[in-house]
């Protein structure tokens, strides 16, 4: 069986900004999602997501940034694709306090591209661990009006001022505030309390720069589904407890599947 199985039901095509060029994977039909994936890829959990956005009415965008698109999460895979991004891509500023990512700049030109393909009011963006701050920052280009971050995750590193940063640029931070005040935007932050990636101080910085624009959704570590022992990480994906509907996980999946619907204008 192939890792690319779970990828049968969606159609890809290549992405050329001018700068970096990467496979798009894409399902669905209405207004546009991209969802980018977290480490290490775009792994089962994270289709898993990316499918009931487009069974909720709309067109979801998977871009492959790393990793072996369908590839199962394992620990030994998380490890390399860590030291692999982290350490040695230029593509992703994982030490930085005040700016994000050069990737970024291609996330907004394909946000260009599938909002004029899919109209709607716009395209929703959510980023993963690694990505969680890109979905923020995408917020400079004028298509993208729905941003969530599961687990931001950057900067990395130990110290008071990169545990609270959000490793976003000052002018990218002044645009989300004045969109989100002058178009009637918000954002969604998700996080299980006590992950070391994830400060307290982080979301702090989040509440106080953004206000109400910000909704914290902050889950307690034991309504997450554990997996090989470690604590849980990603609230959308591998920690989501499919067996508890009713439950906190499945509850902030919902209410990110709605934000989305309501404001990209999906039927």
């Amino acid at each position: 069986m192939s890792h690319l199985d779970v990828l049968k039901d969606y159609s890809s095509f290549s992405f050329d900004d001018g700068r970096y060029q990467r496979t798009v994977y894409r399902r669905g039909q209405g207004p546009a999602v991209i969802v980018i994936h977290e480490i290490p890829g775009i792994h089962p959990q994270v289709v898993r997501f990316a499918n009931r956005v487009a069974e909720a009415g709309m067109t979801v965008f998977l871009p492959h940034l790393f990793g072996d698109p369908g590839r199962p999460v394992t620990i030994p895979y998380v490890m390399q694709q860590m030291a692999i991004n982290v350490c040695i891509r230029r593509e992703f500023s994982a030490w930085a306090t005040d700016k994000s990512s050069p990737i970024v700049d291609w996330l907004r030109a394909l946000s260009r591209k599938v909002f004029a393909e899919c109209g709607g009011k716009g395209v929703g963006a959510v980023g993963m661990c690694l990505t969680g701050n890109f979905a923020l920052a995408m917020m400079t280009e004028p298509s993208v009006v729905a941003p969530v971050l599961s687990q931001p995750s950057l900067p990395l590193g130990i110290g008071a001022a990169r545990k609270a940063a959000i490793g976003c640029s000052a002018e990218e931070i002044a645009c989300a505030k004045r969109r989100f005040e002058q178009e009637d935007l918000s954002m969604i932050g998700l996080r299980f309390y006590g992950d070391p990636f994830i400060a307290d101080a982080r979301f702090d910085t989040y509440k106080n720069t953004f206000g109400d624009r910000f909704e914290a959704i902050e889950i307690d570590p034991k309504d997450g589904l554990r997996v090989q022992g470690a604590p849980p990480h990603s609230v959308l994906t591998v920690n989501l407890r499919d067996d508890d509907p009713e439950g906190p996980t499945k509850r902030a999946e919902r209410r990110v599947i709605e934000f989305f619907k309501q404001r990209v204008g999906a039927v």
